[in-house]
């Protein structure tokens, strides 16, 4: 990290949990040398990640918290989580879908966020279990009034999680009498050994059935997501057409996935094979 007293709040505390993670910790006076920044500015940061649950604050710093694999965040603590990498794989993942297709998307804040890129798109049928997403398509079509080629949205029914996807045998049920083009999954935590998983039993099984009714799966998911493992694992990596993913995946996992997976999509950078 180089000194820059001009990072917005959101880029320093990216960069901070960043390092964090990298290191095992991290003290104040290091971090205030790195960002080119005051004390009290790192302190601020480090309270408002230390209030989003991802780092402990220790005294004259901060390490890593440790999550449990049943640990599931609300929506809105995962809304604070790295928003622009989220942004930026949500407009590269818009680009993947044509007018006219059936797709689904799945619970999660990056889906939520790819649900507001497709608003305008032509003639789509989505499918979701998400409320958050199902929301974002209904309240487009109450600001702009009925129009021709909005999106025909079904949303299954279920028990809520703490992400607000609808979860259990009535989603199940209702998702494996459906076939979609392209299912866009957020996922928890995706690697080579688990897959992909999550920390909560019923919505492991209700994105198995996902998975099991698209024709390709794309992934959309911010670097954080690599290497982290949830309780329940619901498909192979195998199974992944396309990752969709920032730039701060680094170089030694995108080798990874390059020998796994069909497709690696890193929004704002060039893809090497163009191949859809």
């Amino acid at each position: 990290m180089s000194e820059n007293q001009n990072l917005l709040a959101e880029q320093r505390r990216s960069l901070i949990l960043d390092e964090v993670r990298r290191r095992g910790g991290v003290r104040v006076n290091e971090l205030t040398r790195k960002l080119g920044v005051s004390d009290m500015t790192v302190r601020r940061d480090l309270d408002a990640l230390a209030r989003q649950g991802v780092l402990e604050k220790v005294h004259g710093g901060a390490v890593p918290v440790v999550e449990a694999s049943t640990h599931e965040p609300g929506f809105e603590a995962k809304s604070g989580l790295e928003p622009t990498a989220k942004e930026d794989i949500a407009r590269a993942a818009a680009k993947l879908v044509a007018p006219g297709a059936a797709i689904a998307l799945s619970g999660g804040t990056t889906t939520f966020a790819l649900a507001h890129q497709l608003q305008d798109v032509p003639d789509l049928t989505v499918v979701t279990n998400s409320v958050r997403v199902a929301d974002v398509f209904h309240a487009a079509q109450r600001t702009s009034g009925p129009r021709q080629g909005a999106a025909t949205v079904v949303l299954t029914g279920g028990v809520r999680t703490p992400s607000d996807s609808l979860v259990g045998p009535v989603a199940d049920q209702a998702i494996a009498a459906l076939h979609f083009d392209l299912l866009f999954l957020g996922v928890h935590g995706i690697s080579v050994e688990a897959g992909l998983s999550t920390p909560n039993l019923a919505e492991a099984e209700t994105n198995r059935r996902l998975v099991q009714s698209a024709r390709r799966v794309v992934v959309v998911a911010d670097h954080t997501k690599w290497g982290k493992v949830g309780l329940s694992s619901f498909a192979a990596l195998e199974r992944v057409d396309t990752l969709v993913t920032d730039a701060g995946l680094p170089e030694e996992a995108r080798g990874v996935v390059a020998e796994h997976l069909r497709r690696l999509v890193v929004a704002g950078e060039p893809e090497d094979d163009a191949d859809a």
